[in-house]
């Protein structure tokens, strides 16, 4: 066989070859065959060096416009040739199987969603208010006057507004939603209000200036304090444990009177006494009261027809004496390793 005739030849079974290659394992046999450094073309090259110089000029010509060709249709099947059947063959199925995180609710929204559908099983509904509020709604409609040290611009974010008839800010607790409610509902109302609350706080072990909170609204006709403490009683043990012993001590809260906070006997030392709970054996897990009356003057209720009680928790301080949390900061690191455990 003449040199040019081998050429046309391997150009022909070249041709063929390519149309045969159906994987990338294929192809790569095909690099191989002809243009790797033993392959067909260079060996070609090197039967060349012994050809007569009379017919160099010719089948040089062919030799090269060979290799192009081979080059050419190899780099077009590379980029349209399938490629998932690599090496099929040597798949070691005794290798563990691939592991995948699976997403989960974080613990704040678990919390929320916890707390919430307790009150839902009592008749409770749920409503978000806007974060952005008016002092009317976060201070004046809570009977919190305009001398009260949480109105103060080192207690609360306020927001730039084109309006001048009103002062914006993010608001420093979910008690808003509760004045928004009765502007727009007749009583009986039973509704709790979760969400995220804003304080210009240093932000500490036990404090952030961004935290969540539920707040909680009951309102009808001759409603008691009895009637408060049994629903939070109610909660308490359902969020916390079976026999967990509370108790309500007297304080103060602008929108409502009487006030008082509730605790709960602590985790740890079971009423003992220890570091987490500062020795008293009780730990503080939300205000409470009953509705101040002029709350309902300005709401448009009548306090002489009317009466009901509301409470408000942090979520954050609430999981701290759940969980034995050390740090509120945690919450917001998205460390997976503490995540994850929840």
């Amino acid at each position: 066989m003449s040199f040019l005739n081998k050429i046309d030849s391997i150009k022909t079974e070249a041709d063929k070859d390519i149309l045969n290659t159906n994987s990338v394992l294929q192809l790569e046999e095909f690099r191989i065959k002809y243009l790797s450094r033993n392959g067909i073309l260079n060996q070609l090259f090197e039967e060349f060096k012994k050809v007569d110089k009379e017919k160099r000029g010719e089948i040089g010509k062919q030799l090269n416009e060979l290799k192009v060709h081979i080059q050419k249709i190899y780099d077009l099947a590379s980029t349209t040739s399938p490629r998932t059947t690599i090496k099929p063959d040597i798949t070691d199925y005794t290798l563990p199987g691939r592991t995948f995180n699976k997403g989960t609710k974080h613990l704040i929204n678990q919390a929320i969603d916890d707390i919430t559908s307790i009150f839902e099983k009592i008749g409770f509904e749920i409503y978000e208010g806007p974060e952005i509020e008016d002092e009317y709604h976060n201070f004046d409609a809570l009977n919190t006057p305009d001398y009260h040290p949480s109105r103060d611009m080192q207690d609360t974010f306020y927001v730039d507004s084109k309006d001048k008839d009103k002062q914006y800010l993010l608001r420093t607790h979910t008690s808003p939603g509760q004045v928004r409610i009765m502007e727009n509902t007749k009583p009986p109302i039973r509704v709790v209000v979760p969400g995220k609350c804003y304080r210009n706080e240093a932000v500490s072990a036990r404090s952030l200036a961004m935290f969540h909170q539920v707040e909680g609204l009951y309102v009808d006709k001759k409603v008691t304090f009895k009637e408060l403490k049994g629903t939070l009683n109610y909660f308490a043990r359902e969020f916390f444990g079976e026999n967990l012993k509370t108790r309500l001590r007297p304080s103060y809260f602008p929108f409502t009177e009487p006030s008082a906070e509730m605790d709960v006997e602590c985790y740890l030392c079971e009423g003992k006494g220890c570091r987490i709970c500062k020795h008293t054996g009780w730990l503080e897990i939300m205000g409470c009261g009953m509705v101040d009356p002029k709350v309902f003057e300005i709401a448009g209720y009548d306090p002489e027809v009317y009466s009901g009680f509301a409470f408000g928790m942090g979520i954050e301080r609430t999981l701290l004496v759940k969980y034995g949390i050390p740090d509120i900061r945690m919450f917001l690191e998205n460390d997976l390793r503490f995540l994850k455990q929840f």
